[in-house]
This record gives C-alpha cells, structure tokens and sequence, in this order.
C-alpha cells in the first residue's frame, strides 16, 4: 500500500509528468554500444572493475529522455516498467533500456535495466519476426531496484538496439524508430513513513573466519575497451582481465588463475561478434604441480551460434589429457 506508480511521458529529448506531441526518433544501432554495461553479474569486490561505470558514453549512443531535477528525493521499489511504441527495419531485433539517476556535475549512475528480445513482443511462448516499419506497443520491464535519487539529480531513460556484450547482437544492423508522446514510463514509488526514522541501522556482516593466506605476487583487474581501425573498418574490443596468486597457509598449498574474456565485434558487422575466454588454474605444493588451460570460443553466423571448448590438463609439464567439443545451436529468433 505504500508503493505507488508514477508515470513519466517519453518527450522529445525530455522525461515528463505530460505527454507531449507524438513524434518519432530514430537511433542506428552502434554495435559497441554497452561496453559500459559492467559485469553480468557483478560481485562488488573491491579492486575488480566490474560495476557499471559513468554511463554518459551510453547514453551518447541511445535516445536519452531527461527529467527535471527532482525537487525531493524519490525512493524507487520495485520494477520500472516501460511502455513504448516502437518500429524497426529488420525482421529480427531487440531494445535496451537503462534507466539512470543523473548527477548534478553530469555523471549519470546506473539505476536499473532491462532487455527484450522484439520477436519476443507477445510472450516468449509465441516469439514471431517483425515486420519492417511497422508500429508495436512493447513492455520492457526493468530489474527490480531499491534505491533512493537524491533531490537535484535528474532521471533520464535511454533506449538503443544494441547492448553489446550483455545481449548478443541482432544479425543484421538495426534502426529503431521510438514514438514519441505515447511512450511511458511507469514508476514504483514508495511514499517516506513516520515509522523510517526508528528503523535500526543494519549491524557488521557476519563473516567466517578468513583462510590464512600469503599473496605470490600482486592480483590484477584490468577492464579495458579497445579500438582497432584497419582496412577491415573499426574492431572494438573489450578485454576482462583477473590473475592471483597464493598460498594457502595451513594446507602449504599454491594457486593461481588467470582469465582473459575478449569480446570483440566490428561497427557495422553484428555478424562478427565473438566471445573467447583463456583461463589457466594451478595448484601445486613442492614438486607435485598440476595446471589446466581452458579455451572458449563463441561466433555466430544469420543461422546459429557456433561454441568451441578445449581443455588441456597437465602435471608438470606433461600434458595428461586433452579434450576438445563443439556445439552448434540455432539463433531461433534471436
């Protein structure tokens, strides 16, 4: 009873209590768009760059619908919903939506999100292509979220056909086409209670206790987007990359790991979105050393997607097994 719907037109270029005059905006699908997206699943470690960053490079690459600053704070809970009239001029495509609490300076903070699959418009149960230029009215609903925007930050929805590597992208380049004036926005708002202020303060974490450990070296994150330009036209890569070393105390026992995903896919070419994960695991005490190396690979062509996986085991340096599979799975609609 405490939370309530509140509903913001999508304007032109704005975020408003009123609808305005219909209009329709276009946004072509820049295929780095969501490099900026963080960690599918974050873990909120500190040092490990996997928490979505200042959004203001996204939110350049998508249509953005801006609020006035807020003149008190708003306390969202639950699940942001959008309804939005849409066109598209592919028969296959998808829309991703972030919403953003945005700063006083400028910095726009990731609220929440949500993704939809457009063949997937009247239900996962019945996914059916689109019709090139034709209208559809869609519901996005966003990741429930608890959060409190702070009075003078402003909200601001952002909506593009790319969000790459959270999504994988459509297989050919989409423009999307948003109406203007008969898109929505509907907000769960919780009302302040007399009762918030005698609400005792959560107390420490419980934790076990930590396994003694010395580090064998210093661990490594690094998040890094890289852009190459050749004759092939524009790659961009993002490159996740974690390594540590230890040694567990008690046991006298040594490991390490290390894990470099790349995912790679050239503007202009969906088609050339790729995926590959190098992993290396140790684990050693004295002469009794034994390592695994793993490589993942992940393509798609217009029919399927395409994963490759090896594994090699060794002790020493002898390598005791050697295993190798592929899978080949059909895009259905994606």
């Amino acid at each position: 009873p405490h939370v309530t719907s509140r509903r913001f037109a999508l304007n032109d270029g704005t975020l408003d209590h009123d609808a305005g005059p219909e209009r329709r905006q276009t946004v072509r699908g820049v295929q780095s768009a969501g490099s900026d997206a963080g960690a599918w699943c974050p873990s909120g470690i500190a040092g490990v760059p996997d928490l979505p960053p200042d959004q203001r490079r996204e939110d350049g690459l998508a249509l953005t619908f801006t609020s006035a600053p807020l003149a008190e704070p708003l306390e969202i809970l639950g699940f942001p919903e959008l309804t939005l009239a849409v066109d598209v001029d592919r028969p296959l495509a998808l829309v991703a939506v972030r919403l953003c609490a945005v700063a006083p300076d400028g910095a726009s903070l990731l609220v929440s999100r949500g993704l939809l699959n457009l063949t997937h418009r009247d239900g996962h149960d019945q996914p059916a292509v689109l019709e090139p230029g034709r209208r559809y009215s869609v519901s996005v609903r966003l990741n429930a979220i608890a959060q409190i925007v702070p009075a003078g930050h402003r909200l601001r929805v952002a909506v593009s056909p790319t969000y790459w590597p959270h999504a994988w992208p459509s297989p050919e380049p989409v423009t999307l086409g948003l109406h203007t004036g008969t898109s929505r926005l509907d907000l769960p708002v919780r009302a302040p209670r007399p009762e918030d202020a005698d609400l005792a303060p959560f107390p420490p974490a419980e934790l076990a206790e930590p396994v003694a450990f010395e580090s064998l070296g210093e661990a490594t994150s690094r998040r890094v987007t890289e852009c190459d330009t050749g004759a092939g036209g524009t790659e961009v890569r993002l490159v996740v990359d974690i390594a540590e070393a230890v040694r567990l105390v008690e046991a006298d026992l040594t490991r390490s790991s290390r894990n470099v995903v790349t995912y790679a896919v050239r503007e202009g070419d969906p088609l050339s979105a790729s995926v590959r994960s190098d992993w290396t695991l140790t684990l050693g005490r004295g002469d009794w050393q034994i390592r695994v190396e793993t490589t993942s690979l992940m393509t798609a062509d217009g029919e399927a997607f395409r994963v490759t996986n090896t594994v090699d085991a060794y002790e020493g340096e002898t390598r005791v097994s050697a295993r190798t599979s592929a899978a080949t799975i059909p895009r259905d609609l994606v």
